[in-house]
């Protein structure tokens, strides 16, 4: 059992990192896009937000049929992620941007049966160390979502297309793990109908929602920060010389994002497991928001200046992520956790919307300098959730 929930958890992250690609699939080439759509910086936003919004559409149709709870996740992860490969492979064949944005409306809503029922099965596997599980886990998320980065520095000199295809390959092989490779738990619980007792019982868990609104916090910054981090490197890096490369920022973009978020999501699961969920996402938050602050006043300076600061962001603005839902998980009951998760997450991408389409709007207005300031209010609204949340967790302890 051991040995086996391991390799589940090798196969089951390897999955969702090749899956979670499909996200900033068609950010990452923006400029392209931009020409070929005739994109305004107002419509490049909702092409942003597009993914986000059709999670939240997805999460809404999970839980109002309790797909999570009702239906094998491991079949729901690889239905989706070959839906999403499918979804994603059309835009290589648009020039409309009114039909590009649908068709990552519904990216989003084939990555809500990815992302959840991820979750919900590391925590059947891991009944214990689950902390641990769901930050290696979260790190592969959080490499997928940048590997469209790291790939345009191989093909977008060549053609933007390729970015896209080679993104939806990878889902499709992230369908074949989960339904060929990854194994049932054994021990699984029974699965549950969804009804709304369900998610009352979520609505007056208090610990539950203390760690909801933690999250939502986090979520404010979150994917806000991932968006516009790379645009925000570029006109730095240009500000500061014109010879910088688009290589170099696609680089910089995936160090930032993709592998100093990873390393945050493991040491976060590792601290987590030892020293509570709460401390862990506390520290986490109190880092981040100060980065969201200072990081723009290495705006036009050495890039190594800029680049360091935007490692440790990348590092602590993800690393307490899996903490949040391991909180719910341990505090929730067996038969609404797929129910609580989806909710948590439904919400939390509701909130991404309102900051990610913020950004661009107050930069044109008080420039680069101050405008991630904004992003310190989920964190700090965060904290104060989580500090209440400790007590439970001291009470649970001590039992």
């Amino acid at each position: 059992m051991a040995a086996g929930k391991w390799t589940a958890l090798v196969w089951i992250a390897l999955a969702e990192l090749f899956a979670l690609s499909l996200w900033f699939s068609a950010s990452v080439t923006g400029p392209e896009l931009r020409e070929l759509w005739s994109l305004t910086t107002r419509t490049e936003a909702w092409l942003s937000a597009s993914v986000p919004f059709g999670f939240i559409i997805g999460t809404l149709i999970s839980v109002y049929f309790g797909i999570s709870d009702r239906f094998n996740a491991r079949k729901v992860f690889a239905l989706a992620a070959l839906a999403g490969a499918m979804v994603n492979g059309l835009l290589t064949v648009t020039d409309s941007a009114a039909i590009g944005i649908i068709l990552r409306i519904l990216t989003g809503v084939t990555l809500a049966g990815v992302y959840p029922t991820a979750v919900k099965l590391l925590s059947q596997w891991f009944p214990t160390k689950r902390g641990l599980a769901l930050g290696i886990l979260i790190a592969a998320l959080t490499l997928g979502s940048s590997l469209p980065h790291f790939i345009s520095i191989f093909f977008s000199s060549v053609d933007w297309k390729l970015v896209i295809f080679v993104s939806s390959l990878l889902a499709l092989a992230a369908a074949g793990i989960m339904n060929w490779v990854v194994v049932d738990e054994p021990a699984a619980p029974k699965r549950m109908v969804f009804s709304f007792k369900l998610m009352k019982q979520v609505l007056v868990n208090k610990p539950v929602m203390l760690a909801n609104y933690g999250y939502f916090g986090h979520m404010w910054e979150l994917y806000a920060m991932w968006t516009w981090l790379p645009v925000f490197l570029a006109a730095s890096f240009a500000s500061y010389s014109s010879q910088v490369s688009p290589t170099i920022i696609a680089f910089a973009s995936f160090v930032s994002i993709g592998v100093a978020g990873a390393v945050g999501c493991i040491l976060g699961g590792l601290v987590a497991d030892k020293l509570g969920r709460s401390r862990l996402t506390i520290l986490s938050l109190v880092v981040s928001a100060s980065c969201s602050v200072i990081i723009g006043f290495t705006f036009g300076q050495t890039l190594w200046l800029t680049l360091t600061v935007a490692v440790i962001w990348g590092m602590f603005v993800i690393s307490d992520s899996a903490q949040f839902s391991a909180a719910v998980t341990e505090f929730a009951e067996v038969p609404y956790v797929g129910t609580a998760l989806t909710f948590q997450m439904c919400i939390g991408f509701l909130i991404t919307i309102f900051s990610i389409n913020l950004i661009p709007v107050v930069q044109s207005i008080i420039g680069w300098k101050w405008v991630f300031a904004l992003l310190s209010i989920g964190p700090v609204f965060g904290i104060i959730s989580m500090m209440k949340f400790r007590t439970y967790e001291i009470e649970a302890d001590s039992k």
